[in-house]
């Protein structure tokens, strides 16, 4: 008995490897960096640039604060047309008139105006924070997109590394039970993880399609290459090796913990803001009129130019306004009490999040060093059991297990390796220190 032939799906495998290699398409010929990647998402992402236009935006709306501050100037002009008409004397009279106005006015003591001004001020940092926090999130975005490229690509090597291995071993069992040396069983079984190897590399190449076009979509490239890790691999050192300096260290610099205090103090003042309702007003006005029309006192005279001028002091004092004030101050004082709230809600989470990362990178290290010392015993498992094969003291099935064991931890190596350089740039976002400049490190491992 024979085994069915391998041609129809090699031909079907060569057909679906050229199918990738066109939809992948040339531009990726040339491999980019991690830095590089991540210039181009800069100025593509949308959500860095919605937080860069809410940023601008801010700005604005802070000096729209600053305005309640500044003189304010006006200019009004009108005219006015008359007929007046007596009907016991049977006489009529029309006359004209104009005017000019120039107002000014100069807030001294307002107080809700500075403190408007002072929270648009903080308002601002708080833009500020999140537009650091949304590039941050960017740069471990781009990282695990970039890696998860990686990865595909050496789950889908690994997979045709193990397909040829399993061709051979298939090719031999077919021979040695033509010579009568093994049953049809191995023939088989050899058979069987074929088909299987077969269909995980139809997967692989599905998936390494999936994430070059997710990276692609984030960067703004089509057919966007990374380059791969370079061997030997040394996975720099987590620093602060400590999980508490590391919370110690967010506490201060954490972008959520600044737009927690930010919020905080916004409520503060808005506080004394609703207080202020009380306080009185205080303003310097002055107006400027050139007025033209008839003189009353001289009817016949015609229309007369007038100029008037005057300069004073405005001043105003709420007495009652139906405890809307007293109510406000107290809605203030309840916000306040929610921003003390939130900010510790924020430091809470902030410090979950920054063990749960530092004790998952110190585990992913492990991990990869158990990896690389299980990859040496799975290729000597490997190489024992290929010896006992051909001495007679191994079957094929312990052959493909041996094989099947080293490139899965092959690939569980390479996933452990890229997981823990992305793990250690979601403990510096998570830290709140994350930087362009941290990229480079993770680049310099690149070919």
């Amino acid at each position: 008995m024979t085994a069915p032939s391998l041609a129809p799906r090699r031909s079907a495998l060569t057909r679906l490897s050229f199918a990738v290699a066109l939809a992948l398409g040339a531009a990726g010929a040339q491999a980019q960096s991690l830095v590089e990647l991540y210039e181009a998402a800069r100025g593509y992402d949308t959500t860095l640039q919605s937080a860069r236009a809410q940023y601008d935006a801010s700005l604005a709306k802070a000096d729209q604060a600053k305005a309640g501050l500044r003189p304010q100037a006006g200019l009004g002009a009108g005219a006015n047309w008359t007929n007046s008409r007596n009907d016991v004397t049977d006489t009529g009279r029309t006359s004209n008139s104009q005017n000019v106005t120039l107002s000014a006015s100069q807030p001294l003591y307002r107080p809700v105006n500075r403190y408007n001004d002072e929270q648009g001020q903080l308002s601002v940092e708080i833009a500020r924070a999140q537009l650091e926090a949304a590039e941050q999130d960017l740069m471990v975005r781009t990282a695990q997109a970039y890696f998860d490229v990686l990865a595909a690509q050496d789950t889908l090597t690994f997979v045709q590394a193990q397909k040829t291995a399993v061709a051979e071993q298939l090719a031999a069992a077919k021979r040695n039970f033509e010579v009568g040396t093994s049953t049809v069983t191995d023939s088989r079984e050899a058979q069987a993880r074929y088909d299987l190897v077969l269909a995980q590399e139809i997967a692989a190449s599905n998936d390494l399609l999936v994430k070059k076009l997710a990276l692609d979509q984030l960067v703004g490239r089509s057919g966007a290459s990374p380059k791969p890790l370079a061997a030997p691999v040394n996975l720099p050192a987590v620093q602060p090796a400590s999980a508490e300096a590391w919370v110690e260290q967010a506490l201060t610099q954490h972008p959520a913990v600044r737009q927690a205090d930010k919020a905080f103090e916004i409520a503060e003042v808005e506080v004394q803001k609703a207080q202020a309702g009380h306080k009185p007003t205080l303003d310097l006005v002055g107006q400027y009129q050139v007025a033209r029309g008839p003189n009353s006192n001289f009817p016949t005279a015609g229309n007369v130019r007038t100029n008037n001028a005057s300069v004073g002091l405005q001043f105003n004092l709420p007495l009652y306004a139906g405890n809307a004030i007293e109510n406000r101050v107290r809605e203030a004082l309840a916000l306040v009490e929610k921003s003390r709230a939130d900010r510790e809600t924020a430091l809470r989470n902030i410090s979950q999040a920054i063990r749960s990362a530092y004790f998952g990178v110190v585990s992913g290290t492990s991990q990869v060093k158990a990896l690389e010392a299980a990859e040496a015993s799975s290729q000597s498992a490997l190489d024992a059991n290929k010896l006992g094969y051909q001495v007679g003291v191994r079957i094929n099935i312990d052959v493909l297990n041996a094989q099947s064991q080293l490139f899965q931890t092959k690939r569980d190596l390479a996933v452990a390796r890229y997981n823990v350089l992305v793990g250690q740039l979601r403990l510096k976002q998570a830290g709140g220190v994350l930087k362009a400049d941290d990229l480079q490190p993770v680049n310099a491992l690149l070919k």
